[in-house]
Formats: structure tokens, C-alpha cells, sequence
């Protein structure tokens, strides 16, 4: 059969020019290495010397993260590319985290590669398939102990290819032998070939009939199809261009590399329907092969030499199609990387890139193998990002070529396996557990225990107390004494015994003042030896500590007794100490011993005295402790004597005050502005005590009180000259004339006077108002300024001497007549509203008598007492209706004598309501 042809390469390559970008160029952030006799997987601590980088044997369970010795890329590095590369190498160990974890395949493979060395592998998600340089096939579980064996051939095996269902299997060997087998039936294809077969692929679908297809690649191309009689019909789908060492197959396409580039084959069609040249023509082949792998049904990600391509099948459109096929290819992604790609794999929307890496060693500069480096790239839309670089430390890779590595991968576990000659590395997905070991790992203990919080349900390793824990011991060891304290509250919870370990910790190194302010309090609660412990240390050193303490700390939490006579003892030794003596005051309250408390508090005179009185209610202790509570807060004391009345009473406190008269006054006058009748007995005794302390709020008591006698007031004013209140007394006790002529002789203020007489309104008053006044011009003044409005001012101006000087007295008497216009003016004001307002009244009674009113059966005539309507409606009737709404029948009501017609109502007229008129006459 001839080769299908499709279209020419230049198309594809033009294509694959306008996208190309390039891979930052770094190296590798993790080196991975694996001690020689361990399955178990850790890192190691490197340093580069002359030749091959000596090993040091790690513990088993930790991981350090070492920097990757230099890379050579191609072209050759120049020093300073290697200086930076180291830099930003250094930069990115110390933060970033490793994206996989690595371990060895062990178990059946350790065995196998002793004696052997693997040559290519196949993975299923049931099962792996290993091929080797001695023509053996293995079929392994995922811990790589071995369930089955083949000897297909003496000679390597150059690649296995498994069916979707795992069911059947493919194998190819360099000396031209294929088979195609099933793993559980006695389906089997032999042929043998006279020339090296590099490749063989089943069909995804092969177990079922009408897919018994597979492909092998040798210098053709070739496709095996069963048909009639189960027999195996070979046709070539492509040849000429060089041995194929590559074939993915994805649904019903076909993508296979030669020498020349990459092609896809549209099975359906049996159309080639692209060719993606290779880039660089320089590398040899077989050397550097070419990397195929389908990320989807439309997506091939190939990767040769150095350069990436990420290529897109599409449909082409039916205008466009012709004579071309209907499918083309777009590569919508390329860039090129430091190193030789050995494998690629797809992760999620990552790639997972497998590179050959070259190294020259410092001191001989001589080239050499280096490690494989894994790397995973990110593509952007304008560039792509290195999200993890590691590189693997595999048995011989100083031996190993580009050829020699492989990367498979599990598609449902996102499991990768690196395949070299003497090792078989797996890589996954670090889980939670991982990225908590890293944070550990670098100190970053915060950040672990969050992460910890977080996926508690799905951690498996770690427990969030052991990095607590873990956490307290690095500040501890930090100095951080304070913040590791705070973090016991969160980390230790209610575990007491871990509490009290971390107190003995803590007083070890001398930190007990450290996590004094985080210990529980409730639940839980400690053994009260450590709070005493706690205690002693800050009453050693810091009282205004201990003192916090005390205030703070319930006093159940520890032994009260042994803590006063702690305090007690350190007494004897400064007995003034206020902070001592305040704690001693709160432990004896504690105690329950309040007496001993307050006599403290007292001598203090601390503020929290009267709440201990209130809250323990301490009344009968504090009888004869009155003067000292009114010394400390005279006001606050009065309030609780006079809130607690029925507990101490007025006469106990006024008798324990008698020796403190400005005490006694105070108290009193609280007492009279609450209730002016409680204290009746000590009212003459206040008169005293307002003239002595208060003179102010004398005159305001005397107003108030009922109970103050009238003579021994006015004796006392008179004696002191309390001018004021004396005109109060003699006014209040009658004598109104000498009031007004002390105020006029002493005080010598007319507005007073004229207040005065104002108030008392008496005319005999104003006469001898008047009578003093007419000889003082100024009291004249002010009488013809202020006397207006109560006497008439004629009286006064009758009286002035002709000849007298009065000063102002035109403004005197401008100011007289207009007040008497303005009184004038009020009361034609006050005339026209009483006129308006009964015309108003007027005409709403009006309206209002003018209503119609219901008469109906239930009325009856006031009377007679009878309905006042007749059962018989044809018989004719008169009714009279009065304007109170009492009714009559015409004939009940009185004939009157008078002239006028106006009837009243009867009822209304003898209740003396005034007579209520007739306004409504009804007739039938």
C-alpha cells in the first residue's frame, strides 16, 4: 500500500514560529537523592568536589533540600550565567516548596535491576509493565513486587504497549521480534521482522472485535488489522523518512516521529493530516528522541531536543476542505527549555517536562552526566512560568544518555514514573502531610499548625498538638518567651497535665512572669501548687505584679492561707508597702475575713472600701468607723448611710457625728434635699449648722422647712446679721412692715422693697413704701419705674415736694404713660377677642339649635311619661321639642300667662339650669 500523503511541513512550522517562546532559563530549585541500600526516599546535603559529587547518608524520615550542582544547557553557560544561576539557585531553595515527592520503586524492581537494566516501562492504573536490556517482561503491582513474567526475547526490549482495559499487550525487541498477546486469553500475534522494531501500539480499544488493530515502527510504518479467518493483514501507512522510535495512540489518531518530524494519521479517514518538522536537525535521532503524549483527544504536547510544542487538532471548516483532509493541526503553544527533554506528561493544566541535564564539575571542567531534572511548567497566554524544578539523584545516572530516561504516567493518580537503566523513581502530588513536613522543616511551625487546623479531617501523619508542641519548644528556644506563652492557650486546650509541664519549663528557664497571664483559670484548672509557684515568683520580685495577679485570679485557683502569710512575712519587712497591704486587703476579702479587709481598706482609704461595705454588707462593722468613711469620701459615704437607713440608722450616724460638726451639717443636708421630713427633730440644730458651714443653702431651708422654729431662726440671723433671712422670718411670722423697713434701712435696695411688696401684695405696704421713699429722690426713681403696674402713680406724684431734684424723672414718667397705654392697648386687645370669640360661640349654637331632632317610638313625654308618638298614626298629634333635648305633648305643658309666646322646658327650669326655649313644634 502507498504512503498516505498529507500536508507539507512548511505550513505546520510557520505556524509553530509566531507562538515560540523560551523557558526562563534556571536551574533546579530541589535535588532528590536515595540512599544506594534504602527503598526509602530522602534528601541529602551535597557538595561539589572534583569528579562525582560525594554522598552523605541521611536519616531515614527527613528530607533536606540541597542546591542542584550547575547545569550546563546548550550552548555552554558563561561564568556569570553560572554565578547568577546559583544566586537565584539559593534564592528559591530557602522559600519555595517542592510541587512532587519522590520515592523509589523497590520490592520485585530492586531484585530485577540488580542483575538487569530496565529499557522502557508501561503503566496502567492496575498494574505496570517493565521491559528490559535482557529481553524480559515483568508485570508488577504499584509497590513493584512482581506478579508475572515473559522472556520475550535475548535482546532488550525496546517498548510494551497496553489496551485501555489492561487486558492485552504489545511488545517489540531490537531484534525485529513483535508480539501482541492477552494477558488472560490465548489471543497471541507473532513476527519477527529482519530489522529492529523500536515501537509497537495496541489500539486504546483493542479488546474489543472490531478494534484488533495495532501498529508497529520500524524504518516503516506499518498497521495490523485481523480480519476474515482471524487473519493479521499488514498495511503500510508511512515510509521513507527514517526508523520511527515514537507512536502515541489517542482515539483515532495516530502520532508517530521519525527522523524527519512528527505526523498524525486521522484513522476514520485514513488521511495524514499534519507534519510538524523538527527543530533542530543537528541532533542525532536516536540520540535524542522524540517525546509524544496525548494530553486529551485533540491535544498532542511533543517534546525534541530542547523545544516544546503543544499542538491542537481541529476540524476544518466544509468551505475549506476540497481535496484537503477534514481535520488540521495548530500548534497554539511552543517554548524551549535549558536541557534535553527525555519525557513529558501532562498535570491537570501543567506540564511535567523529564530533562537529560550536562554538568561541568568546578575544579576540572570536564562535562559529565548530571542528574535528570523534572521540572513542571505552567503555560500562560504570552509566556509560560517554572513552577517546580527538582533534580533526581538515580542509581548511575552519571552513565545515563537522553535515550536512557523515560517518563510515564498515571492518568487517574496523577502518579509520574521516571525510568532510567538501574532505577525506577515515582513522583506524586505532595499531599497536606507533605507541605506541613516542609513547613516543619523550615521553621515555619505558624504556618504548620494552620495548615494542620485546616485539613485535620484528611492529615494522616501529623497531629496538630505535636506541632503545637513543636511550636511552644522553637520560640522557647527563639527567647521569645511571651509569644510562646500566648500559644500554649490555643495549643494546649484544657490538656492539664501538658499545662503543667510547660509551667515547669517555664520556671526552669527562669519565664514563670512569661505565661503568668495565659494560665486557665476555668476549665480546666490546675493544681493550685502551680498557681502558688506562679505566685511566689512575682511576690519575690514585682508586687505590682503580684498584685494583678491577685485581682485577676479567682482566689479558689490556689491555697489563700499560704499566700497571707506569704504576704504577711513580707510585711514585717516594709510594713507601709500600700501595694502589699491593698493585695492583703483582697486575700482576707478572699478569705471571707471582711473586718480585717476593711480596717486595711480604711487605713488606705481605698476607693473599692464601700463596695466590700455593699457587697458583704458590712453595716454593723462599720457603726463606729462613720468619721473615718466621711474623712475618705464624705459624699459616697452619705449615699450609703442614707441608702441603708434601716441598717444604720439617722440618730447613730448624726450621734457618731456630733464631735464633727461640718460632717454632721453634710450628712443632714443630704438627708433634707431627700426628704424634708425625715430629719423634723434635727431641723432646729441645722439652722446652727447652715449659719456656721453653709449660709448659702440657709435661706433655701428655711423656705422649705415646716418644722424649723420660727423664733430661734430669727434669733440666730439676727444675732449673726443674716439680713435676708431675717426679712424672711419676720415676714413669714406676720410682721411684714418691719421686713420692708429692714430692707429699706439695711439693705437700703428699693427693687427689693418693691419685690417684696410685691410678693406680699398688701396696700398699707405700698403706703409705707411710698411714705419712706418721699424724701430719697433715688427710691422715688425707682418706685415711679416699678409701681405702675400695682398702685396708681398719681398717689406718688401727689406727694413730691415742689423743688425736689428727682433724677430721670422725665424718663420716670414717660415710662409711667406707657405703661398705661400698654395697658390700655390690652385690655381693647383682650375686649375685641372676648367680642370675637362669643359671636363664634353665637353662631355654633346657632347651627347647632338649628339641627333637626329624631322623634321616634321609644321617646316618651317627660310629662306624662307616655310615648310620644300615637300608636295610631292617622290620629293627629303636637309635640313640643325643647332645645335640651327633653320633649312634651303640646297639651302637657303649662298654658303660660305672659304676653310672650316662649315656652321653657320644666325640668330644666326647676333643676336651675336655666330655662331651656321650645325649638321645634310638632303637628299632625
Amino acid at each position: 500500500m502507498p504512503a498516505l500523503q498529507g500536508p507539507s511541513g512548511p505550513t505546520a512550522q510557520a505556524q509553530a514560529g509566531t507562538n515560540k517562546r523560551a523557558l526562563p532559563s534556571r536551574t533546579a530549585r530541589h535535588t532528590w537523592d536515595w540512599p544506594s541500600a534504602s527503598c526509602a526516599l530522602t534528601r541529602r546535603t551535597e557538595r561539589r568536589t572534583q569528579g562525582t559529587p560525594k554522598q552523605q547518608k541521611p536519616p531515614q524520615t527527613t528530607f533536606p533540600r540541597v542546591p542542584s550542582p550547575r547545569r550546563l544547557p546548550a550552548p555552554h553557560m558563561t561564568a556569570a550565567g553560572r554565578a547568577m544561576a546559583e544566586a537565584a539557585e539559593k534564592e528559591d531553595e530557602s522559600e519555595e516548596e517542592p510541587k512532587l515527592k519522590y520515592e523509589r520503586l523497590s520490592n520485585g524492581v530492586t531484585e530485577i535491576l540488580q542483575k538487569d537494566a530496565a529499557s522502557c516501562m508501561t503503566v496502567h492504573e492496575k498494574f505496570l509493565a517493565l521491559g528490559t536490556h535482557y529481553g524480559k517482561v515483568y508485570l508488577l503491582d504499584v509497590q513493584g513486587n512482581i506478579t508475572q513474567k515473559f522472556d520475550v526475547s535475548p535482546v532488550k526490549i525496546n517498548q510494551i504497549s497496553l489496551d485501555e482495559s489492561g487486558e492485552h499487550m504489545g511488545v517489540c525487541s531490537e531484534d525485529g521480534k513483535v508480539q501482541v498477546f492477552g494477558l488472560y486469553s490465548a489471543e497471541e500475534f507473532h513476527e519477527t521482522f529482519d530489522c529492529p522494531i523500536k515501537i509497537v501500539a495496541v489500539h486504546p480499544h483493542f479488546v474489543r472485535s472490531h478494534f484488533k488493530q495495532f501498529v508497529t515502527g520500524g524504518k516503516k510504518l506499518l498497521l495490523y488489522e485481523r480480519g476474515w479467518m482471524n487473519r493479521w493483514k499488514p498495511s503500510v501507512l508511512h515510509e521513507g523518512e527514517g526508523n520511527i522510535r515514537n507512536i502515541k495512540w489517542r482515539g483515532h489518531l495516530i502520532a508517530w516521529a521519525n527522523n524527519m518530524g512528527v505526523k498524525i494519521l486521522d484513522m476514520i479517514s485514513k488521511q495524514r493530516i499534519t507534519n510538524v518538522p523538527r527543530d533542530d536537525i543537528s541532533l542525532r535521532p536516536d540520540m535524542y528522541p522524540c517525546s509524544l503524549c496525548w494530553k486529551d483527544n485533540l491535544t498532542l504536547i511533543i517534546g525534541w531536543g530542547n523545544s516544546v510544542k503543544i499542538c491542537s487538532v481541529k476540524e476544518r471548516h466544509a468551505s475549506e476542505m476540497r481535496d484537503l483532509p477534514n481535520r488540521y493541526v495548530e500548534i497554539v503553544f511552543q517554548f524551549d527549555t535549558e536541557f534535553y527533554i527525555s519525557g513529558l506528561a501532562p498535570l491537570c493544566d501543567q506540564l511535567v517536562i523529564l530533562s537529560y541535564v550536562k554538568e561541568i564539575l568546578e575544579k576540572t571542567e570536564v562535562e559529565c552526566c548530571a542528574r535528570p531534572r523534572l521540572d513542571i511548567v505552567q503555560p500562560l497566554p504570552e509566556s509560560c512560568e517554572e513552577i517546580s524544578s527538582d533534580a533526581l539523584t538515580v542509581r548511575g545516572f552519571q552513565e545515563n544518555e537522553c535515550r536512557d530516561y523515560h517518563l510515564e504516567y498515571s492518568e487517574g493518580e496523577s502518579l509520574f514514573y521516571i525510568i532510567s537503566p538501574r532505577d525506577v523513581v515515582v513522583a506524586k502530588e505532595r499531599d497536606q502531610d507533605d507541605h506541613i513536613d516542609w513547613l516543619l522543616e523550615k521553621k515555619k511551625y505558624e504556618e504548620a499548625l494552620m495548615a494542620a487546623e485546616i485539613s485535620q479531617k484528611t492529615i494522616k501523619k501529623h497531629k496538630i498538638l505535636d506541632i503545637g508542641l513543636a511550636y511552644i519548644n522553637h520560640l522557647v528556644e527563639k527567647g521569645e518567651y511571651d509569644l510562646a506563652a500566648r500559644k500554649c492557650q490555643k495549643i494546649l486546650g484544657k490538656n492539664t497535665e501538658l499545662w503543667e509541664f510547660e509551667v515547669y519549663k517555664f520556671k526552669e528557664i527562669g519565664q514563670l512572669k512569661a505565661i503568668s497571664r495565659y494560665l486557665p483559670r476555668r476549665d480546666p484548672v490546675l493544681k493550685p501548687l502551680i498557681y502558688e509557684m506562679v505566685l511566689h515568683e512575682f511576690l519575690e520580685s514585682d508586687y505590682e505584679g503580684f498584685a494583678t495577679l491577685i485581682k485577676e485570679w479567682p482566689g479558689d485557683l490556689y491555697n489563700n492561707t499560704i499566700i497571707v502569710q506569704a504576704v504577711v512575712d513580707h510585711l514585717k519587712k516594709d510594713p507601709q508597702n500600700r501595694t502589699l497591704l491593698r493585695t492583703l486587703a483582697e486575700l482576707y476579702t478572699y478569705d471571707q475575713r471582711y473586718g480585717r479587709a476593711l480596717e486595711i481598706y480604711l487605713t488606705l482609704r481605698h476607693k473599692d472600701v464601700f463596695q466590700l461595705i455593699h457587697k458583704h454588707n458590712l453595716f454593723s462593722s462599720i457603726k463606729d468607723k462613720i468619721v473615718l468613711l466621711m474623712d475618705f469620701d464624705s459624699e459616697k459615704a452619705v449615699d450609703m448611710l442614707l441608702d441603708n437607713e434601716d441598717k444604720i440608722s439617722i440618730d447613730r450616724v448624726v450621734e457618731e457625728l456630733e464631735n464633727r460638726p461640718e460632717l454632721q451639717h453634710v450628712y443632714l443636708h443630704k438627708l433634707f434635699k431627700r426628704d424634708h421630713h425625715k430629719g423634723q427633730r434635727y431641723h432646729e440644730k441645722q439652722i446652727s449648722l447652715y449659719a456656721e458651714y453653709d449660709r448659702p443653702n440657709l435661706l433655701p431651708f428655711l423656705r422649705d422647712s415646716t418644722h424649723c422654729p420660727l423664733e430661734k431662726a430669727l434669733e440666730i440671723c439676727q444675732q449673726r446679721n443674716f439680713v435676708e433671712e431675717t426679712v424672711y422670718l419676720l415676714s413669714r411670722m406676720g410682721n411684714s412692715r418691719s421686713a420692708l423697713k429692714m430692707i429699706m434701712e439695711e439693705l437700703q435696695d428699693v427693687d427689693k422693697a418693691i419685690e417684696f411688696a410685691k410678693e406680699q401684695d398688701d396696700g398699707e405696704l405700698w403706703e409705707d413704701l411710698i411714705l419712706y421713699s418721699i424724701d430719697k429722690p433715688p427710691f422715688i426713681t425707682g418706685l415711679l419705674n416699678n409701681i405702675g403696674t400695682h398702685v396708681d402713680p398719681i398717689l406718688l406724684i401727689h406727694r413730691i415736694k415742689e423743688g425736689m431734684e428727682i433724677p430721670n424723672l422725665r424718663d420716670s414718667l414717660v415710662k409711667i404713660l406707657q405703661d398705661y397705654n400698654l395697658q390700655i392697648l390690652l385690655r381693647e386687645g383682650c375686649k375685641k377677642i372676648l367680642v370675637a370669640d362669643s359671636l363664634s360661640l353665637l353662631k355654633k349654637m346657632h347651627r347647632t339649635q338649628m339641627k333637626g331632632v329624631l322623634v321616634d317610638e321609644e321617646n316618651i313625654c317627660e310629662s306624662c311619661l307616655s310615648p310620644i308618638l300615637p300608636s295610631d298614626a292617622s290620629k293627629s298629634f303636637n309635640v313640643v321639642v325643647f332645645h335640651c333635648r327633653h320633649m312634651f305633648h303640646k297639651e302637657c305643658l303649662p298654658v303660660s300667662n305672659t304676653v310672650s309666646s316662649v315656652q321653657f322646658c320644666n325640668i330644666c327650669s326647676a333643676k336651675h339650669r336655666g330655662p331651656g326655649s321650645a325649638i321645634l313644634e310638632m303637628k299632625k
